[in-house]
């Protein structure tokens, strides 16, 4: 059940993440998101799949690493100024945080803590703040950086342009380099216990994960 469990809801957290840009994007004036059908949580409209699901999925299943999905594609000379394009960015993982906040508030009820459905809660929840870290990260093409480009001179964001697979590099990290996996674990799990996630359960939920995969 907690394999099942935390796949679906990863999915439907990538799906909404993408779905915020798309909204924020629209109220801003790129209405082109809604031909393009990104105005939904079906996830074989979005324009890179791969990017978007598989990828983050990929990352699931081999290290329980909530890594953010590829941005849907957002046409920023229509977004009526640049912050909105900096609301555009941020609202992915304001979504994620938004996730967060409600599965801790699930978890806070005492007939779900003391279900069997809250050790995948609450992994799933500590997924969403890795999201929100990651993708914070100034890092082109992270949301971090998308966020914080439009203030940037015209030739210095195309510089970083140019750094677009840096970010794979870095994630890369994460797994070879102690010292960078551990200030990763770290923020992550002070960032998840300030918002009240239960990290024991989160450990259950991610150990029974693993044993079943």
């Amino acid at each position: 059940m907690t394999f099942i469990f935390v796949v679906v809801g990863w999915i439907f957290s990538l799906c909404l993440h993408e779905f915020a840009h798309a909204a924020v994007a629209f109220l801003g004036g790129d209405t082109s998101v809604r031909e393009k059908g990104y105005l939904t949580f079906n996830p074989l409209r979005y324009v890179d799949p791969i990017a978007s699901l598989f990828v983050p999925l990929v990352f699931l299943l081999l290290g329980g690493i909530g890594l953010p999905g590829g941005a849907v594609y957002i046409d920023a000379r229509r977004l009526r100024s640049r912050w909105w394009a900096c609301a555009v960015a941020l609202a992915g993982p304001a979504a994620n945080l938004a996730i967060a906040g409600v599965l801790v508030l699930a978890l806070s009820t005492g007939v779900m803590a003391r279900s069997a459905a809250a050790p995948p809660l609450a992994f799933l929840a500590l997924l969403q703040v890795m999201a929100v870290i990651l993708n914070l990260l100034p890092l082109p093409p992270l949301d971090g950086y998308r966020a914080i480009a439009p203030f940037l001179p015209k030739n210095l964001q195309m510089t970083f342009d140019r750094w677009g697979s840096l970010p794979l590099f870095i994630l890369l990290l994460l797994w070879v380099v102690p010292t960078v996996s551990s200030w990763f674990w770290i923020a992550t799990f002070r960032l998840a216990g300030a918002l009240g996630v239960p990290l024991a359960l989160a450990g259950l939920g991610l150990k029974q994960f693993r044993i079943f995969w």
